[in-house]
């Protein structure tokens, strides 16, 4: 059984949610293994209707395609590990790397990573595919990331994060002006319609609110450089709401225009900072992570810009 911990505060049903989180099981797969009692919350049989509650346990059989697969190994890929110690890691992630297995791409994951790093001392809490991920960014999202090596700890670290008490602060160059020097974006987020892989603002789903302070306006206005600071953490949050505004993340074909002048790899999103208490010890700990090369590259080139002006 993989075990999964709930860590909204906002209700969901069980079947709308485990679609969420396996994207590559349809809603209805999921509503039959339900009613098969092939999917527990907190033990104990549920209707697909059930409404997940913070804390609650849900425990499923790994998903027919999950089956398919071969077992997660661990492989010897170089990590950026910015802090350790016998509880926790926090990593810095390079552009290109998906965080744990799915369907088709079992290697080469951070999960594999770590794997081979830790060996049996991570958290299983997340289940056989994403051992120690607490938290996620994007494959092409850069930055730091926290991962828990053992449950009692990961339990704290999740509690954390459903209460908003660990700050999140990303980095971004998006299109567009922003004319505000500060904002905050709420919205709800759920699945697209037209693409069950992309998210999409809508009137309902899950609450999804993002604090914004511009950095810099770049190229007469054409780019702007924006801190943004997450409240809570749904997939894509950030590409979702600057696209939303009109100010898709630089280099996000999938949230924005699919050519651009510049020759990027993905979007320049950079998980920039990262602050909690940490769980065993009680002591702040804060850290930062350089902006990427490439980042620096789109930079200089656009400042150099405004400077011949």
């Amino acid at each position: 059984m993989e075990k999964i911990i709930y860590q909204s505060r906002q209700p969901i049903r069980l079947d709308k949610f485990l679609t969420e989180y396996f994207p590559e099981v349809t809603r209805s797969t999921w509503q039959k293994m339900i009613k098969e009692g092939k999917c527990l919350v907190n033990q104990k049989r549920i209707k697909a209707n059930y409404n997940c509650q913070p804390g609650d346990v849900i425990e499923v059989e790994g998903p027919t395609a999950f089956k398919e697969e071969t077992a997660v190994l661990p492989e010897n890929i170089a990590l950026d590990i910015i802090y350790e110690d016998a509880d926790i890691l926090v990593i810095n992630k390079p552009r290109g790397m998906v965080v744990h297995p799915a369907p088709g791409h079992n290697q080469g994951t951070l999960v594999n990573a770590i794997m081979h790093h830790c060996g049996q001392n991570l958290s299983a809490i997340s289940g056989a595919f994403r051992p120690g991920i607490v938290h996620r960014i994007d494959k092409d999202t850069t930055g730091l990331l926290l991962v828990a090596k053992n449950d009692e700890i990961h339990e704290q670290i999740a509690k954390e994060l459903k209460e908003h008490n660990i700050f999140r602060r990303y980095e971004a160059i998006v299109q567009n002006n922003i004319k505000e020097d500060e904002g905050t974006i709420t919205t709800f987020l759920d699945r697209a319609n037209s693409d069950r892989k992309k998210m999409a603002v809508t009137s309902s789903g899950r609450l999804a609110i993002t604090h914004f302070t511009v950095l810099e306006r770049l190229k007469q206005g054409q780019f702007t450089y924006v801190s943004c600071c997450l409240e809570t953490g749904r997939t894509h949050q950030i590409r979702v709401h600057m696209a939303h505004r009109g100010n898709p993340v630089l280099g996000d074909k999938v949230y924005g225009p699919k050519k651009s002048n510049f020759r990027l790899d993905g979007q320049l999103l950079h998980a920039r900072e990262l602050a909690f208490i940490h769980p065993r010890t009680g002591k702040e700990m804060r850290f930062t992570s350089e902006l990427p090369i490439d980042f620096k590259n789109i930079l200089t080139v656009l400042r150099n810009y405004d400077n011949l002006f």
